[in-house]
Order: C-alpha cells, then sequence, then structure tokens
C-alpha cells in the first residue's frame, strides 16, 4: 500500500495530463471537430478492446513469443561478446566495427534480403529484434566494465585473486548497473522490432493487427493496438527494474550503511 501511495504522488501530474488529454478527444471527436478516422474517441478504442478480446490477446501472445525468443538470443550474444570485447583487443579491433556497422544500415534496406533468408515466420522476427537489441546490449556490457575501479583491481591483484574471480566478484558486480540499462533499453527495442517485423510480413502479431486496421482506415484498432503495445512495453520495462532492484539491493545497503 506504500508503494502503491508513492507511485500516486510521484506520476499524478502524468495521470492528470492523460485524464485532460483522454477528455479533450472523447469532446473533439464527438464534436465533429476532430475527424474519427484520424483519431478515434478514447471510448471507441476502449470498446475495440472488449470487443475484440479474443483476437487481440491471440495477436499479443504471438507478439509476446517473438520479444521472447529475440531478446533471449539478444541477451545470449550480445552480453558474452561485450565480455569478449572487453577482454580480447584482437576481437575488439575485428568484431566492434561489425557491431556499430549493423546500427548504420537501416532495417527496411535489409527487409527484402530478410523475407528472401527467412521467409514470413517468427525467424525474420526474431532477426530484427536481435538487430534492434545487440547494440545496445554488446556495449552496456563492454562499457560496463571498462568502468571498474582500478583501486579494486590493485587491491584484488594484491591479494593474488585469479582473473576468474576478479570478474565474478569484482567486474561483473560493478558493470551489472550498466548491463541491466542495456536490458532495459532492450526490452523496448525487441518490442519496437516485433512490431517492425510484423509489419514488413505475417499474418499474425500486433504489428499485423495495426497495419491491417490502419489499411481499413479503423483509427480505433489502431490505438488498441498501440495502447496493448505501450502496456506491455510499461510491464517489461518494469519487470526489468524489479529484477534491478533485486540484484543491486546491495547497493542500497552500502547506502543506508
Amino acid at each position: 500500500m506504500k508503494k502503491i501511495k508513492t507511485a500516486v504522488r510521484r506520476y499524478y501530474p502524468f495521470g492528470l495530463i492523460l485524464m485532460a488529454l483522454l477528455g479533450f478527444f472523447e469532446w473533439s471527436v464527438s464534436a465533429g471537430i476532430t475527424p474519427h478516422f484520424i483519431i478515434p474517441k478514447p471510448s471507441s478504442v476502449v470498446l475495440t478492446l472488449i470487443e475484440q478480446y479474443e483476437l487481440l490477446w491471440r495477436h499479443t501472445l504471438i507478439t509476446l513469443l517473438e520479444v521472447a525468443v529475440g531478446l533471449g538470443v539478444s541477451i545470449g550474444l550480445g552480453i558474452p561478446l561485450g565480455i569478449l570485447l572487453h577482454y580480447s583487443s584482437w576481437a575488439k579491433r575485428a568484431l566492434y566495427p561489425f557491431v556499430l556497422v549493423s546500427q548504420t544500415i537501416p532495417i527496411i534496406a535489409l527487409s527484402p534480403i530478410f523475407v528472401m533468408w527467412f521467409g514470413y515466420g517468427l525467424t525474420i522476427k526474431v532477426a530484427i529484434i536481435f538487430l534492434f537489441c545487440f547494440f545496445p546490449l554488446v556495449v552496456s556490457t563492454y562499457d560496463g566494465l571498462k568502468v571498474t575501479d582500478s583501486a579494486y583491481l590493485s587491491l584484488f591483484r594484491n591479494l593474488k585473486a585469479s582473473k576468474w574471480q576478479m570478474f565474478k566478484y569484482l567486474q561483473w558486480r560493478m558493470a551489472l548497473p550498466s548491463v541491466l540499462s542495456g536490458i532495459k533499453l532492450s526490452v523496448i527495442y525487441a518490442l519496437m522490432g516485433a512490431t517492425v517485423g510484423e509489419w514488413l510480413g505475417g499474418s499474425d502479431g500486433l504489428g499485423y493487427y495495426i497495419r491491417r486496421t490502419a489499411s481499413n482506415l479503423k483509427a480505433d484498432g489502431v490505438f488498441a493496438g498501440i495502447v496493448i503495445l505501450s502496456l506491455i512495453g510499461l510491464i517489461l520495462f518494469g519487470v526489468v527494474s524489479g529484477l534491478e532492484a533485486v540484484l543491486l539491493h546491495y547497493r542500497n545497503q552500502e547506502r543506508n550503511a
């Protein structure tokens, strides 16, 4: 209950502005000032969410599956590569330019190639999510490992700690805040990547649902899909933030000591 009260005090300005905007658009569309096919009434969006609950739930599950697989692959490859770049100067010189180049190519330019390679199934969505998430995970891990305090490193060397012990008990713990920040960014990017992949091709997922309703000029359906995507993003971000609080609880203990 205390956490709820704290959240209300912290975010009530956002809530007030959101309620004002919803009320304004409800009035402007009802009064004929704003065309309903451009911005629908918030009540129409809510009605769509209720009436098309089963359809939206099916598309949501597909998008969540794509996000889970794509994010899992990105974390499983991105974090180890960031560690490798930190410990191997040869790997840094050989691989880091490829990591940078991967972010300079517009995803839309790769879509024809991806379709030829992967078709329209789950694989193409995972590949696009990987391109979105890979860079922040690699960079956050690499940069996090670089900020290890030299005084602590000297202490561990004086204690004859092995490289594994230095990594496990010092460098990884100090890099963890940066790594978790990269994961928090990646969960949002993963959702964006899944939506883009569904736009490019396929017949399932919230991105496909939004594209289909947009082509039929059903703005209420478009906004219903956007609302669900936003809620998923907030939930995923909150889950990672909760994990961060658990894993970094020792930092709060140190501050309170």
